[in-house]
C-alpha cells in the first residue's frame, strides 16, 4: 500500500508502522527515506498525518479507525469495514461529526472489468437481469481470526452492491468447517425483488483457484474470468424468448443464440487507482462509492450470512 501512496503528486508518505518487526526491516529497506515505528498508536495520534491507511486484521480495524477519526484524520481501511454493523455506524457517524473521509478498499471497483460490467448494466446492454452467480476458490490461506465468508465474500458482496441498485430482500446461507472450526466453505444465496437471485460459491480448500462471475440478462449474458489474461469479459447474445401468440395455451419458446464478444477493458492497476481516488476524494471533497456507508451494507450482509450460517441455512429477511 506504501508503494501506490507514495507514487502520487502532492502526497507525502509520512510513517509506516508494523508491529511484525521482519515485515517493518523489509518496508524499511524498500522505503530508506520513510520512518518507521512499531507503535501504531503513534501515527494514528500524530498531529502531522492526514490520513491514514489502515491493512490490518478484521479485529482491529475499529479501534484504529475510531483512533484515527477522533484524531481527525482520514480513513482508508481495509475490508471488510469492521466485524459489526454497529461498529461501521458508529464510524460514520463519527467522520461526518469531524467531516473526514472514510474509504473502505472494495479493490475491485476499480478494475477495468468490473468498471466496464457497471457500464453494460447501466446503459442496459444485458437488459433485466435474471441472475448473478460467482465463485471465488482457491487453496488457502486459512485463517485463525476469520472464517471464509469475512475473508473471501466481502470482494464478491462489494461487487454485486455496486452493480446492482436493487437492495437485497433476503438470503440463506449453508457452510462447513473442516479445518480448525471455522467455516471453510460456504454458499451463499441472496434474493432480490422481480425474481434476481444471485449466488456465490466461496472455498478455501479448493485444488485450484477460480475467479469468474456469470451475469445473466433477457438481452445478453456476461462472463468474467479474472484469471485469464485476455478477454476477461466475454458478453453472449444467448438466451431463452417465449412467444405467447392470442393467449393460446401452448407457449413457444425459441432459443437464441447469436454473436460473443469480448470488449476491451481499461489497463489499470486498481490498487494504484484506489488510492489515488481516496487522495482525490479528500481534496476535492468527494463521497467516495466506496464509502462508509457502502463498507456498512457489506458488513451487515456478512452479518446476516453469519446468522443464516447458525440457524442452519435459514432465510433471513434484510
Amino acid at each position: 500500500m506504501a508503494r501506490n501512496f507514495t507514487g502520487i503528486e502532492g502526497v507525502d508518505v509520512k510513517v509506516i508502522s508494523d508491529r511484525n518487526r521482519g515485515a517493518l526491516e523489509r518496508a524499511q529497506k524498500s522505503f530508506p527515506n520513510i520512518l518507521m515505528t512499531h507503535d501504531d498508536r503513534e501515527v494514528l495520534r500524530s498531529s502531522h498525518i492526514d490520513a491514514v491507511a489502515i491493512i490490518t486484521p478484521i479485529s482491529t480495524h475499529y479501534e484504529m479507525a475510531r483512533m484515527a477519526l477522533e484524531n481527525g484524520k482520514h480513513v482508508f481501511v481495509e475490508k471488510p469495514f469492521t466485524t459489526s454493523a454497529a461498529q461501521a455506524e458508529e464510524l460514520i457517524e463519527l467522520a461526518e461529526k469531524k467531516k473526514l473521509k472514510i474509504m473502505v478498499d472494495h479493490t475491485f471497483l476499480f478494475t477495468g472489468a468490473v468498471k466496464k460490467m457497471k457500464e453494460l448494466i447501466d446503459t442496459d446492454v444485458l437488459g433485466k437481469l435474471y441472475y448473478f452467480d460467482s465463485t471465488r476458490v482457491n487453496l488457502g490461506l486459512v485463517q485463525n481470526d476469520a472464517n471464509v465468508v469475512w475473508d473471501l465474500a466481502p470482494h464478491d458482496l462489494s461487487i454485486m452492491d455496486y452493480l446492482i441498485e436493487k437492495k437485497p430482500s433476503a438470503l440463506a446461507a449453508s457452510g462447513v468447517a473442516h479445518i480448525n472450526g471455522q467455516e471453510d466453505i460456504a454458499y451463499i444465496v441472496i434474493y432480490f425483488p422481480d425474481k434476481l437471485i444471485a449466488h456465490f460459491t466461496i472455498n478455501w480448500l479448493s485444488p485450484v483457484k477460480i475467479r469468474t462471475m456469470l451475469i445473466g440478462g433477457h438481452k445478453k449474458m456476461l462472463v468474467w474470468n479474472d484469471m485469464v489474461a485476455d478477454e476477461k469479459i466475454r458478453i453472449y447474445d444467448k438466451g431463452i424468448e417465449v412467444e405467447d401468440k392470442m393467449k393460446s395455451y401452448s407457449l413457444r419458446i425459441n432459443y437464441r443464440s447469436g454473436d460473443m464478444y469480448a470488449p476491451k477493458l481499461e489497463q489499470v492497476e486498481a490498487l494504484n487507482r484506489e488510492a489515488e481516488y481516496f487522495i482525490r476524494c479528500i481534496s476535492e471533497d468527494i463521497d467516495p462509492i466506496n464509502n462508509g456507508t457502502a463498507g456498512l451494507r457489506v458488513v451487515k450482509l456478512l452479518e446476516a450470512v453469519i446468522l443464516s450460517l447458525k440457524s442452519n441455512g435459514s432465510i433471513i429477511v434484510l
